[in-house]
């Protein structure tokens, strides 16, 4: 199978890169101020409510300078950023493992209540921080590159020729990431019953 027809990049936003690429200071703040909403968005969706978020954005946007040179427009902009930001949020899940066994128990990089509405009474409260406990460490479960699969498809919605282009992968090594990940969560969601928010 061949790779998807690129999505060619508007001819404004290869202007600004082109701009940006030059050394226009406001042409790449441009580009931050149009996308730095969304690469926190899909941060948060990659991660969990994780406390380096931030931190990552920056360094979502440190790497975007110099990988500028290389944009060509085969793709929209917003998914060659997406591209960047898919391989920082993996690079740090891979870190996050490798530090400690269980993200969620150590609760220093999660914060679990900013994700939930201070206006549910304290048992709604209780339920929903249990539902993102449970929601999160599922994917945990998963390795990072089939995280990053599942939650570009299941979660965002994407096509999987929009997860492969992210993900810089073949399409059919998209789609073989998301299915294992389903039924890596499904295993694990018929050992716990309780557990059913990514089925």
């Amino acid at each position: 199978m061949s790779r998807p027809v690129a999505v060619v990049a508007p001819s404004d936003d290869r202007e600004l890169v082109q701009r940006a690429v030059a050394g226009d200071r406001a042409a790449f703040e441009a580009i931050y101020r149009a996308h730095a909403d969304r690469v926190f968005a899909l941060l948060t969706r990659l991660l969990g409510p994780d406390r380096e978020r931030e931190d990552l954005m920056q360094e979502v946007f440190i790497r975007l300078h110099p990988a500028l040179a290389r944009f060509r427009g085969e793709c929209a902009l917003p998914t060659f950023i997406y591209q960047i930001t898919t391989r920082v949020a993996v690079d740090h899940l891979r870190r996050r493992r490798r530090h400690r066994a269980d993200t969620l128990a150590a609760g220093n990089t999660i914060d679990l209540d900013a994700e939930i509405d201070p206006g549910l009474s304290p048992a709604e409260q209780a339920a929903r921080r249990q539902e993102l406990v449970d929601a999160l460490t599922l994917l945990d479960a998963l390795s990072p590159k089939l995280r990053a699969a599942f939650v570009l498809r299941e979660v965002m919605g994407l096509s999987h020729d929009e997860v492969a282009r992210i993900v810089d992968a073949h399409p059919a090594a998209a789609r073989m990431r998301v299915a294992l990940a389903r039924r890596a969560i499904a295993k694990l969601c018929a050992k716990s019953p309780a557990r059913k928010d990514l089925r």
